[in-house]
């Protein structure tokens, strides 16, 4: 199950994305068919990204679903690699064979999805815990490529370090993102980063959080995929309150405002949760969020969606939300 913790410089619950086994005591608690999706040169996947985690185990599964089970989506994280190590789903990568790795990889290729690990989650706090940024970087990367994915995403959750407002997450960060992609160029792998909505509101966070890290190390991350959920009861739950107009709780910080404040919209996919058991709020049903990415292509928007799990989420899903602006 996930894990949950409460933020107390905000006072808010959160439930965020965690692994289901810990090596450590957690206080803390993530256009096209799939067969016609775009491939720059270089391997990076043109948008829109159509994103979706898996963590929790699913029986009769071993390794990643059949890609029938998952059309409509072109990227699959696996979750997640601690600084400890892998666990869940990416401890599960590791226990098949290399093999059986290689035939499941090259179906996903066949099939236009990028199979990568999604790091950090709600259990690990890197920053806090004193973890050094260069040489987690390198641990990770290497592990990526001894395992044959396409990629990384950061779900960077250490909320004390964030709250701290002593630049420290950031600069933390900035040096793994960095180190990250020096062992993982862009021509043959993807880095995302996945943080909380509100870490772009301007003005919140001492050190600027998601601001900053994009106007230090944007560049280097290929897309964002934005948690607009577990923010409170009534945090972008409407299509206006996600796109356009967030709460004052933490404003500007909608995906429109985002923008405004110099990320690429084409960078900005909208996360959400499966089911409402997948987070403590900030659920839609298929149909809303279907007209909110409607709504938000008709502006010009095209970067995609990204969902928290398999396989509450899975070809279903993901067909409902894309049915009125990016059809499967």
């Amino acid at each position: 199950m996930l894990a949950f913790f409460v933020l107390a410089v905000l006072g808010l619950s959160w439930m965020n994305h965690g692994v289901l086994s810990s090596p450590v005591k957690s206080a803390h608690v993530h256009g096209n068919s799939t067969s016609e999706v775009s491939i720059l040169p270089n391997g990076t996947l043109v948008s829109p990204h159509w994103v979706i985690y898996s963590d929790r185990g699913v029986s009769g599964l071993s390794g990643p679903p059949p890609v029938s089970q998952i059309e409509g989506f072109n990227v699959f994280a696996l979750a997640f690699l601690l600084v400890a190590g892998a666990f869940d789903q990416a401890a599960e990568w590791t226990q098949l064979t290399s093999a059986q790795r290689a035939t499941i990889k090259a179906q996903y290729a066949a099939a236009g999805i990028k199979l990568i690990v999604s790091v950090f989650g709600s259990t690990d706090a890197p920053t806090t815990n004193g973890a050094d940024p260069i040489a987690t970087a390198d641990t990770m990367a290497a592990w990526v490529i001894q395992y044959g994915l396409d990629g990384v995403d950061v779900d960077y959750e250490d909320f004390d370090a964030i709250n701290a407002g002593d630049g420290k997450a950031e600069a933390w960060l900035a040096s793994f993102t960095r180190r990250l992609r020096v062992k993982l160029p862009r021509e043959d792998y993807l880095l995302t980063h996945a943080p909380v909505a509100p870490w772009f509101s301007p003005g919140k966070f001492g050190g600027g959080a998601y601001l900053t890290v994009d106007s230090t190390v944007g560049s280097l991350i290929d897309w964002y995929n934005v948690q607009f959920y577990n923010q409170g009861a009534n945090e972008y739950t409407t299509c206006a309150g996600l796109l356009t107009n967030s709460s004052s709780t933490w404003p500007e910080s909608a995906l429109f405002q985002i923008a405004d404040s110099g990320i690429p919209l084409h960078k900005l996919v909208i996360g959400k949760p499966a089911l409402t058991s997948d987070a403590s709020n900030g659920f839609m049903n298929t149909s809303t969020l279907a007209n909110c990415l409607n709504t938000a292509k008709k502006s010009g928007w095209n970067a995609g969606a990204m969902v928290w799990e398999f396989p509450d989420a899975n070809s279903s899903w993901i067909t409902s939300v894309r049915r009125l602006s990016f059809p499967v």
